[in-house]
């Protein structure tokens, strides 16, 4: 959400903040219904002030006796009891129009953002590890998969339909193994704390860290006003929601593996082969809360420590910083981590690191006392990452160890939670 206050004394750099985001001018609508909520303001403050002073009067007059003019004021009183409801349901209904406007326009890019329509403008920061060279024709994680005999789409599609898979034996154990190991690795390496949430949560968790209502179509609901979280950014972040914390509270650095859910409305025939893009998916997520001056120092940490859990996974990847036009609603910046999959031939994002500012908090009412010499209260900033897509994960360590056999081999540091087994084959 935006700050009315810093768009009326500032609404040229809030235009050209949208229009980096391709978002045409939108302070003059804007500001046309602050002044108008204002002005609804006053009429409101100005018929309850001559109302509470006729009230006052009533006894005063009544004491004297003089009982004529008390009646006057009651019947003045009683005749502003219409233009106040009608002034407070102007006010209300300014409010609403205002507040849904502003609720609908993204947040305003950092400076260091690179400028551009989409993802094609993306800056490349760094390569870690080049790409694995076969002496055979590489397969995809869906043929890797089936060839194991323990990636299932048909079973999955019998009960589910499309975008659903079942993973059997070795494969059910790695998803698992991948999701405990980085849990471990960012809560004694990284110093996030573990978390167990819901993953059904109400609208207003879901606006908080703006979801709703732009992407309503993209999640899933149910019949009794709950949303199925579509990553466990919803959760964690709001957590602090409708607080006031102590500065010494932050950082918060939260993690949870949980099951995300999305409708993929907008992906029509987008990646409808293999665990790409599913309806049903887990993820272990990250969440930073911290305090305005650190929310850049943050990204970088947050960034580093999605880095280390492909660094020891030991699987190649490129860091990209997202530019204008590619990033998610709610970022001001965004780093993605891209993981090489032999199978595509390609680069795919594994983890999206967003700053958010203060955008999050003001939606969710989120607050923290400065302290110190520092009166009322501040916005803290939110960040939110993947630590990792498991789902994905699964795919690129598939075919990234991949053998000639048809064989994955797991990676060094994943062997203790998967029973010491070394090599997945058909047997798993």
């Amino acid at each position: 959400m935006h700050d009315i206050k810093w768009i009326r004394e500032n609404p040229a750099a809030f235009d050209a903040g949208l229009a980096r985001r391709g978002v045409e001018p939108q302070s003059p609508e804007i500001l046309k219904l602050d002044a108008n909520l204002r002005e609804a303001a006053t009429w409101m403050q100005d018929l309850q002030s001559e109302r509470n002073r006729l009230s006052k009067e009533i006894g005063g007059l009544k004491a004297k006796g003089d009982e004529a003019a008390a009646q006057a004021n009651m019947d003045q009183v009683s005749a502003l009891k219409d233009d106040l409801a009608a002034a407070e349901r102007q006010h209300f209904d300014v409010g609403q129009v205002l507040h849904n406007a502003l609720s609908g326009l993204p947040n305003l890019p950092s400076a260091d953002a690179p400028d551009g329509d989409d993802e094609s403008a993306n800056f490349e920061r760094l390569r870690m590890r080049e790409p694995p060279k076969f002496d055979f024709e590489p397969k995809d994680h869906v043929a890797i998969g089936e060839g194991l005999g323990l990636m299932d789409f048909a079973a999955a599609a019998r009960m589910s339909g499309a975008r659903f898979v079942v993973l059997r034996g070795a494969l059910a154990l790695l998803e698992r193994a991948l999701a405990a190991y980085m849990l471990d690795l960012l809560t004694t390496g990284h110093g996030y704390t573990e978390m167990s949430v819901p993953h059904l949560v109400r609208g207003d968790a879901a606006f908080g860290t703006g979801q709703l209502p732009k992407f309503a179509d993209d999640l899933f609901a149910t019949t009794d006003e709950f949303w199925l979280i579509p990553t466990g950014e919803i959760p964690l972040t709001n957590t602090v929601r409708e607080q006031i914390l102590d500065a010494d509270a932050l950082p918060m650095r939260l993690t949870a593996h949980t099951p995300c859910y999305r409708s993929e409305a907008g992906a029509a025939g987008k990646d409808t082969r293999g665990m790409i893009r599913q309806h049903q998916f887990t993820k272990v997520e990250m969440v930073s809360v911290v305090h305005p001056d650190d929310s850049e120092p943050e990204l970088d940490r947050m960034t580093g420590a999605a880095c280390d859990v492909l660094d020891c996974l030991e699987l190649p990847y490129r860091v990209m910083d997202l530019c204008t036009g590619d990033m998610g609603f709610a970022a001001k910046r965004t780093i993605d981590l891209e993981v090489w999959l032999p199978g595509q031939d390609r680069y795919r994002e594994i983890s999206s690191c967003s700053n958010c500012g203060d955008f999050q908090a003001r939606r969710m009412d989120a607050r923290f006392r400065p302290g110190g010499d520092e009166k009322g209260t501040r916005f803290p900033h939110t960040l939110n990452g993947s630590g990792l897509a498991v789902g994905r994960t699964l795919v690129a360590v598939l075919e990234n160890c991949q053998q000639a056999d048809g064989s994955v081999t797991v990676p060094k540091v994943l062997r203790p939670y998967m029973v010491g087994l070394e090599v997945i084959t058909s047997d798993g």
